[in-house]
């Protein structure tokens, strides 16, 4: 049943994927007014692929066409669908001929989950297609002027219109990170490319591949070109990975610390002194937080990919409630994570939740970062919720959201879903998304993670490599 609104408010959503479609559908049970802009063809953000790639393929070069897609072809679900879909709308197999029924499915079965979650609660009548965000400004008489343009339109489609909230919801898989820069490798000969650019292994064939990160993707596109690729070598950061030397059930695959140098003659040599002859480096390396439709004066910033200050990683202090990001978490269970952010946000705005005064929230966001540094947290990790060795306790920040906004707190056997998959992700790499039963809907699935983590003190989740 839907909330009465207190007030209601003209909102823009500024992005149409998984956080822009909960987010307005949060924000329309509230009583709201909605627009999304969406500045694909189609719904989906991150989950709709292309085939296309970027003509740098680092992803550094700020004038070339930019490809909204970082899907490899291959790609499955690293979480199980029943952890991660919406709670309103439970992301479970349809039955149907032409779907994926598999617990962790392919990507297309995730993008027809959301396209079904549209129709289900009406949300393409909200939604402008094919309409991209140019610029958002706070105007003295406290409305957001959002200007946008039709993509591929004339000068005539460029529109300012006024609204009293916007909400940030554009994503953070589009902006390549890439590792810091390697000695020599302006000299090496060989060819680098980032995961945002990667799509099928084909492009590898008969080649050496080195691959630096320890990421989702990471671990994906290493078994996905070994399959073809002469040799992969991975290279990650020395306090992930404490084992080196050849990947158990590979025969051309080897596990090195970070890179120390690239040659001219095309050698990588790395930190352990190995040494291999390559034929190209790929960046699995992750994503930067980019925003450039929002020019706020330093009021709100990207800081070694840090984007603050934010309080409960949604609301600048300084310009709340006014503007709010939903989905900049990670390491998480997305989809829930989004629904309760939004929940909390459409509260906000309409008067039913309260945020504390602006001193408040900024003495809780320093407190956060004092805590960060003290626990060696770096900076570039300030977004990353579920780090069990560092800072966060379970599913501590969902249900402090949940509480915010009046709902049930985490179910347990979504939390064991979460967990039980994050440990099988280290003890069974090949086959964690295969040899699911339900026997792991089982609260002792928590105790036997943390179990995990405490045996080995080397032992740490695995972060990507930025």
């Amino acid at each position: 049943m839907d909330i009465p609104s207190t007030t209601s408010k003209k909102v823009a959503v500024v992005g149409g994927g998984a956080s822009g479609l909960v987010a307005a559908r949060e924000l329309l049970k509230e009583g709201h007014k909605v627009v999304v802009f969406e500045r694909g063809a189609q719904l989906g953000g991150s989950w709709v692929y292309s085939p296309d790639v970027e003509s740098d393929p680092l992803g550094l070069d700020p004038t070339r066409k930019i490809v909204q897609s970082s899907l490899y072809t291959s790609l499955r679900t690293n979480l199980p669908r029943e952890a991660m879909g919406f709670r309103q709308f439970p992301f479970l197999p349809s039955g149907k001929a032409d779907r994926d029924s598999r617990r962790f499915p392919a990507h297309q079965e995730v993008l027809k989950y959301l396209e079904d979650f549209a129709r289900e609660f009406e949300l393409n009548e909200f939604i402008r297609y094919n309409t991209e965000v140019r610029h958002v400004g706070l105007e003295t008489d406290g409305k957001w002027m959002v200007k946008y343009e039709r993509i591929g339109g004339d000068e005539g489609s460029k529109v300012d219109e006024p609204y009293d909230a916007v909400v940030v919801c554009n994503g953070h898989f589009t902006e390549p990170r890439v590792a810091d820069s390697i000695p020599g490798v302006d000299l090496w000969p060989g060819k680098q490319i980032h995961s945002h650019n990667y799509r099928i292994p084909e492009s590898y064939q008969d080649q050496v591949v080195v691959l630096i990160g320890s990421s989702a993707s990471a671990l994906d596109i290493s078994r996905d070109i070994a399959g073809l690729g002469k040799e992969v070598h991975i290279a990650y950061r020395s306090e992930t990975v404490g084992r080196y030397g050849k990947h158990p059930g590979y025969d051309n695959m080897w596990l090195h610390p970070m890179i120390e140098r690239a040659h001219e003659d095309g050698r990588i040599s790395f930190q352990d002194g190995s040494v291999v002859h390559a034929d190209v480096i790929l960046h699995c390396t992750g994503y930067k937080y980019h925003y450039p439709f929002l020019p706020t004066s330093g009021v709100v910033n990207v800081d070694d990919n840090r984007v603050g200050p934010l309080y409960k990683h949604v609301f600048p202090p300084a310009l709340a409630p006014g503007i709010s990001f939903v989905g900049v978490p990670t390491f998480v269970v997305p989809f829930f994570v989004y629904e309760l952010q939004s929940k909390w946000v459409a509260g906000i705005l309409s008067g039913r939740i309260s945020l504390p005064s602006e001193e408040k929230m900024m003495e809780d966001i320093e407190v956060f970062y004092s805590d960060l540094e003290a626990k060696g947290v770096p900076k570039r990790y300030t977004h990353k919720i579920h780090d069990f060795k560092r800072l966060f306790g379970p599913f501590e920040y969902e249900d402090w959201l949940a509480a915010e906004s009046g709902c049930p707190l985490a179910e347990e056997w979504r939390k064991n879903m979460f967990y039980t998959t994050v440990l099988r992700v280290f003890k069974q790499t090949e086959t964690f998304r295969d040899d699911w039963d339900d026997e792991d809907l089982v609260q002792q699935a928590y105790e036997d993670f943390m179990h995990y983590l405490s045996a080995d003190g080397k032992t740490v989740v695995a972060a990507p490599v930025i």
